[in-house]
């Protein structure tokens, strides 16, 4: 009885230790953590992409630890421009797409704690399924039917202070899949109309499913952003990695607190992910 019982905590002990990887060494923490969301709701039993729904509580238990335990909050654009000069323990939060529930949901929370995030406005968001840009398979997946901002509301957004409007090409487009010059006008466009329409300067960009080749970073550049940012794991130091490929930590609506945590030591949860 005594071994089986040993046998099975020391199972238990090698499934957590692969699971959270707690034993790995963090990064270094004068490299800021940008954090990638998508949504702050609850999540949709039996529906796909649970993951990029974090319930308001979640995230607010989340954006409570770092309020709580002294990290400093910046926009994408200000974590750029003051990269040299960084404080440890700097975090950028950061939201995909232009989801309503980042004004009704995530703005408060962030009000609350005075912290700050960058969101990547999608120009052409509402009555589209982008899900299926990827792979056919998504098509009809559910997103068509979450709720996004308005112009009215990204405003609001942009008046509270806290918040920096990025791009994220005009439709949500597969750069993969589009000629050189259809996506330099998904690039390029994107970030005249967001800063014609809400007279705001407009120098972050995120690739649409994190899928870019150089060429796309170059068009990035050549369109006069300052940054881009990747869905590629990681932690970067801003001093010596790729401006238009920064990678961010993912943040998933299956964390639980111990995963968050973990993460922004290493920017995994385990030893994949």
């Amino acid at each position: 009885m005594i071994f089986y019982l040993g046998m099975t905590a020391l199972c238990v002990f090698l499934y957590f230790s692969y699971r959270y990887a707690w034993w790995k060494r963090a990064v270094d923490y004068r490299y800021p953590r940008i954090l990638m969301y998508h949504m702050v709701r609850e999540p949709i039993p039996g529906k796909k992409f649970n993951s990029l729904r974090v319930s308001p509580k979640n995230f607010e238990m989340q954006i409570k630890y770092l309020h709580d335990n002294g990290w400093h909050s910046y926009t994408m654009s200000e974590a750029v421009a003051k990269k040299e000069y960084l404080p440890e323990k700097s975090v950028v939060i950061t939201f995909d797409d232009g989801y309503q529930d980042n004004l009704t949901n995530a703005l408060p929370i962030l009000k609350k704690y005075g912290f700050k995030a960058t969101i990547y406005l999608v120009n052409d968001r509402h009555d589209r399924d982008w899900s299926g840009y990827r792979k056919a398979k998504n098509e009809g997946a559910g997103l068509k039917d979450e709720p996004k901002l308005s112009d009215y509301e990204v405003k609001a957004l942009l008046e509270s202070g806290l918040i920096e409007i990025g791009a994220h090409t005009v439709t949500h487009a597969n750069l993969n899949a589009l000629g050189i010059e259809e996506a330099q006008s998904e690039i390029c466009i994107s970030k005249k109309e967001i800063e014609t329409k809400f007279a705001t300067v407009c120098n972050s960009f995120a690739y649409p499913f994190g899928l870019y080749s150089k060429r796309d970073a170059g068009l990035v550049l050549e369109c006069g952003y300052t940054n881009a940012v990747t869905t590629k794991t990681g932690i970067a130091d801003l001093n010596r990695c790729d401006l238009f490929e920064i990678p961010r930590v993912t943040i998933s609506g299956k964390d639980n607190s111990i995963a968050f945590r973990l993460k922004l030591r290493t920017g995994k949860k385990g030893m994949k992910k």
